[in-house]
């Protein structure tokens, strides 16, 4: 259980509450949902799994799993998941920046007075890197002084507080004039539109689905080295695979009716969807402000440990290589790293056009490229150790192979062509997407 709350934590973080909301809302709504769901279903979780048979076979950091495994020539699979993690959380590090903020202007009120200008105002420039910086401290201090044992408890006591809380808020927003536009566009889908916008829905859903449940990161793999062989990876990955994807959807439940009451057309919300939304609702709380003031650093506040948890994920898979393979001392190799991690994330503090190219860049690149790589050596290296890995603890027995089989083909197939969408969309689209020149650049 705490292995899968652990998961939970590192997986919920900001990627279910902050980025599925307005991927959501800038790819079409109920298309868009319809395609994370299955790349969730059919994809995520035996990738999830595939992660988990690496780590747990391996019983060692990411990296050297491989080695370890009797391959060295597939140690650059780890990396690549080491520096995704380490240039995701550049950016990361901002927004966990931003609810800090926000729990400040919980506190004043500020941030519920007026939601837009309050978050364009903290969002960029000075503002927005001190707050990076504080972020980063905090993370780089527990990670330093190996004290996750503290945020592991907190986790226990997130990951209900959260739904609880977005069921609340869910049901709030439900009461608002315009909340059915909302409704129809996040849960009526529409095949048409799925098939007129799959070249870029199909690679945002796929990147959300991997995001979301903390795959391609190498987070997994680590996680999964500290299992023992009477786990059951199945139940383990299917129960972390629905648990992120009902959070997510709850967010969505929360957000998109908000912002249609409000008169916010689909995609505009950006980044700040979450940010601006949720105060909003807060403000129009029955009992006055103080009542949206003090839900508001609650619910925060839950934001920022379920921030911290994923950071501090990220971070330790990048430090415990370092650690372990080196012989770094943990204190100064946290330091240096996560003062690079800070400078890295400096543009997308500064103006989140930048920030909206890092996390294009993670999800769209480093994240699939790592899938792939992770598929290809599970399905096509690992082999029949896969699925005696898999089925240890498990009793899954027929099923084994099939998720082999599944690996090997379809969900290799899928991965492929998620890649190559993504590349066409880097390297050819210099006007639209994801560019590989970042939007500030050009």
């Amino acid at each position: 259980m705490g292995f899968i709350l652990a998961a939970i934590g590192s997986a919920v973080g900001l990627g279910n509450i902050w980025r599925f909301p307005f991927q959501t809302s800038a790819n079409g709504g109920a298309a868009f949902l319809v395609v994370y769901l299955l790349a969730v279903l059919l994809i995520g979780i035996p990738v999830l799994l595939a992660e988990f048979v690496i780590g747990r076979r391996a019983n060692t950091s990411a990296i050297g799993a491989f080695r370890k495994l009797g391959r060295p020539g597939w140690w650059f699979v780890g990396a690549v998941g080491v520096i995704a993690a380490f240039w995701t959380l550049s950016y990361y590090s901002v927004i966990g920046g931003w609810v800090i903020r926000y729990i400040g202007g919980s506190i004043t009120g500020g941030a519920l007075a007026a939601p837009e200008s309050y978050f364009g105002a903290i969002s960029v420039g000075l503002p927005s890197v001190g707050t990076h910086a504080i972020f980063m401290l905090i993370t780089i201090g527990i990670v330093a002084l190996g004290i996750e044992d503290g945020i592991e408890l907190a986790t226990k006591v997130m990951v209900p507080a959260v739904v609880v809380m977005l069921v609340g808020l869910a049901a709030f927003a439900a009461t608002l004039p315009g909340a059915s536009e909302g409704y129809a566009f996040f849960l009526n889908p529409n095949l048409d539109t799925i098939i007129a916008n799959a070249g870029t829905v199909l690679p945002a859903a796929f990147g959300q689905a991997f995001f979301s449940l903390s795959v391609g990161f190498s987070v997994m793999i680590t996680y999964a080295s500290y299992l023992g062989k009477n786990d059951s990876l199945p139940v383990d990955g299917v129960t972390i695979g629905i648990s992120n994807t009902i959070i997510g959807v709850l967010a969505g439940l929360v957000v998109l009716p908000l912002l249609f009451a409000q008169g916010v057309e689909p995609g505009s919300g950006g980044p700040g969807a979450v940010f601006v939304a949720i105060p909003t609702a807060l403000a129009e709380l029955p009992g006055g402000g103080l009542v949206g003031q003090a839900v508001g650093v609650v619910f925060f506040g839950v934001i920022l440990i379920a921030a911290l948890s994923s950071a501090i994920s990220l971070l330790e898979v990048v430090v415990a290589y370092l650690v372990d393979n080196y012989g770094f001392s943990r204190l100064p190799t946290a330091a240096g790293i996560g003062a690079a991690i800070f400078l890295l994330g400096i543009p997308s503090a500064w103006e989140t056009a930048w920030l909206d190219w890092f996390d294009g860049i993670g999800v769209t690149l480093l994240l699939p490229i790592t899938v792939l790589f992770v598929v290809l050596f599970v399905g096509w290296v690992l082999g029949q150790d896969a699925i005696d890995e898999l089925t240890d603890g498990s009793g899954i027995g027929s099923l084994a192979p099939i998720w082999l089989w599944g690996i090997r083909t379809f969900i290799l197939a899928v991965v492929v062509i998620v890649v190559a969408i993504n590349l066409w969309d880097l390297l050819a689209t210099p006007d639209t997407g994801y560019y590989i020149v970042p939007g500030p650049l050009r």
